[in-house]
């Protein structure tokens, strides 16, 4: 590895850590905002605040990361177009040691993106559902009043007829409207407790009403139901225990079962397609970028916010492109390699017809 290779890819990883670094801060206390109100209304002190926002940081980073790494390669390019250095290196003929730090900035953003997408995130995924839910046992088992609705979440609605004791409780009700089957909890008496899977609720004597988005109804008889607290904290669309496992997990649960799950084979699919998303974009940006140009004043429309169109274009495809997912998780990230290519081979003058050529020689 040449001076050159590693002089580029620290330039690059510099300019982009210390954009990640702000943009990663203004992002956490936006975080810490929006989970302000929720906080305080359930009691909570500072260190549940600044936790529960870190931990829903990684799933922000993976995003914010990639997006980051081209405009870091913008900024770095731009630097030394301006002090002539890129100029130096090509006319030095020292191209391959220049995309050669490309490249190691590129794999080096796309380890840390795969690590971040296949086992950081589900971990904080994890980590955020069982604070979750033991917040929600604090409330069930300490806050809630007698005879006052209380919101534990927006959308479940919990009263109590009173208390028997430590954890015990008389006349459970719960109603949560979070899904468009409303489902309607009720208990002569119930206890909070604790097993292996986390906190739950220990249901007597009541019933279960499910109450459909069509009007049809129907009620479940019960002598003892456990209810895991987790229903009523997580949204209904995180609602999954795939979010909640490392990649290897999910591979090792699906050859056991024998089967794969559509939500097994997407989340799968677009944790590996970090990788390629690190990838697209250091050649697409380093294509753009990588060589001189004898331009003085300022582009129509600025390089920073390229990074940003072609972000919005692989979250806009993958979300909503119809097709098999192992597919169109790739397909954004894809398609923005094969565009970088092409015009990296353009610029290098390996992919120009033989008329092109010769008219640029008369």
């Amino acid at each position: 590895m040449s001076r050159l290779n590693l002089y580029i890819a620290r330039l690059l990883t510099r300019d982009t850590v210390a954009l990640l670094a702000v943009m990663l801060g203004l992002l956490f206390l936006v975080q810490c905002l929006k989970a302000f109100d929720l906080v305080v209304a359930q009691g909570q002190n500072l260190l549940t605040l600044v936790g529960q926002s870190l931990l829903s940081m990684p799933s922000i980073a993976i995003v914010i990361t990639y997006a980051c790494m081209g405009i870091g390669m913008v900024r770095t390019f731009g630097a030394l177009q301006a002090s002539h250095e890129l100029h130096v290196i090509h006319a030095n003929h020292q191209v391959r040691p220049l995309f050669a730090g490309i490249a190691t900035f590129a794999v080096g953003g796309a380890a840390l993106l795969l690590f971040l997408s296949n086992f950081v995130e589900p971990w904080a995924n994890y980590r955020l559902n069982d604070w979750s839910a033991s917040i929600a046992a604090d409330i069930v088992g300490r806050t809630l009043t007698p005879n006052r609705f209380n919101q534990v979440v927006p959308g479940v609605t919990v009263v109590i007829g009173g208390r028997a004791g430590a954890g015990n409780i008389t006349d459970f009700f719960a109603d949560d409207t979070r899904t468009p089957t409303r489902r309607t909890y009720s208990a002569r008496s119930a206890t909070v407790a604790e097993d292996e899977q986390g906190y739950l609720l220990q249901l007597h004597d009541g019933t279960v009403q499910y109450l459909t988005a069509d009007g049809g109804f129907s009620e479940v008889a019960f002598r003892t139901y456990n209810l895991g607290l987790d229903k009523f904290t997580r949204a209904a669309e995180n609602a999954d225990d795939v979010s909640l496992w490392n990649t290897p997990r999910i591979i090792i649960e699906a050859l056991r079962s024998g089967t794969w799950s559509d939500e097994a084979v997407r989340r799968v699919s677009s944790r590996l397609a970090t990788g390629l998303q690190a990838i697209g974009m250091a050649v697409f940006i380093g294509a753009l970028v990588a060589f001189p140009s004898g331009r003085r004043g300022r582009r129509w429309f600025p390089m920073e916010l390229v990074p940003l169109v072609v972000a919005w274009i692989d979250i806009t495809v993958a979300g909503n492109v119809a097709g098999p997912p192992q597919i169109v998780q790739f397909a954004g990230p894809g398609g923005v390699l094969v565009a970088g290519l092409v015009i990296l081979l353009f610029r290098l003058k390996l992919l120009r017809l033989p008329s092109l050529r010769r008219a640029r020689a008369a």
